[in-house]
C-alpha cells in the first residue's frame, strides 16, 4: 500500500505550451494536473540527486557507498548507473573494504 504523503501548495509560472502538455498528459492518464506535476518533480529530484552524487564521486569527494547513499540508491544500483553513463569506477583498497562492508550490511537487511 502506498504511503500517504503530506502535500503543500506551490505556485509556479510555466510556459503555455508546458501547461498544455501537462493538461494533455493528465487527460490521457486520467489524473489531475497536480499529479502530473508531482510525478515530474519527483523524477527530476531523483535524477538531480544521482547527477550530484556522481559529480561528487568523480571529483573524489565521496566513496561509491557515500555517493550511492546521497543518490538514494543501493551500491549495486549506483554502480549500474555509473556503467550506464559510461563512468569508470575507481577504488582504493580502503574504499573497497568500506564499501564491501556497507554492501554486505545492505544484503542482510
Amino acid at each position: 500500500m502506498a504511503k500517504a504523503r503530506l502535500m503543500q501548495v506551490v505556485a509556479a509560472r510555466l510556459p503555455k505550451e508546458v501547461a498544455r502538455e501537462i493538461e494533455r498528459i493528465a487527460l490521457d492518464e486520467k489524473v489531475d494536473k497536480s499529479t502530473v506535476i508531482a510525478r515530474a518533480a519527483d523524477q527530476y529530484i531523483k535524477e538531480w540527486k544521482i547527477r550530484k552524487a556522481i559529480k561528487l564521486y568523480e571529483e573524489g569527494g565521496v566513496t561509491v557507498a557515500k555517493a550511492a547513499s546521497l543518490a538514494g540508491l543501493s551500491i549495486w544500483r549506483f554502480l549500474e548507473e555509473l556503467g550506464r553513463r559510461k563512468i569508470s569506477v575507481r577504488y582504493s583498497a580502503q574504499e573497497f573494504i568500506e564499501d564491501f562492508e556497507v554492501a554486505r550490511a545492505e544484503q542482510i537487511r
